[in-house]
């Protein structure tokens, strides 16, 4: 008669661990779903500012180089030089922004970490249980 109570003591706690993980499991999965949706609002505003920054800088830049251009040739500067040297300076800030961009869009700063991180401390939980 004690075997079968042990049994089913034995079988009760393993369904009970298996419920638990299920439980534990889902909720890893509902915290999934909350980070990687945070993730890809991060990624629509990146790409947002990156849009807009294009948008919105290429008239300013174009009146800033042609204002430093006709300084550079008030200045003395010869047409062309003034024309690269304004050219170079809208490399350089473009530049800038291509690499803000990137940066925000770096694949490092959209890993869902939290949820790793309590992915990798369930499997542990779960190995406790089952020992």
């Amino acid at each position: 008669m004690s075997t079968k109570t042990d049994l089913r003591t034995i079988s009760s706690l393993l369904g009970d661990a298996l419920s638990q993980f299920a439980k534990l499991f889902q909720n890893e999965v509902d915290l999934a779903k909350a980070e990687l949706g945070e993730k890809v609002q991060q990624i629509g505003v990146a790409v947002g500012l990156v849009a807009a920054g294009a948008v919105l800088v290429v008239p300013a830049i174009v009146m800033a180089l042609f204002a430093l251009s006709s300084a550079l040739i008030a200045g003395g500067w010869s047409q062309p030089v003034s024309y690269l040297i304004s050219a170079i300076v809208a490399a350089v800030l473009a530049a800038i922004l291509l690499a803000i961009g990137m940066n925000r869009l770096d694949a490092r700063n959209l890993t869902p970490r939290e949820t790793l991180r309590q992915l990798e401390k369930d499997k542990d939980t779960v190995k406790g249980m089952v020992r």
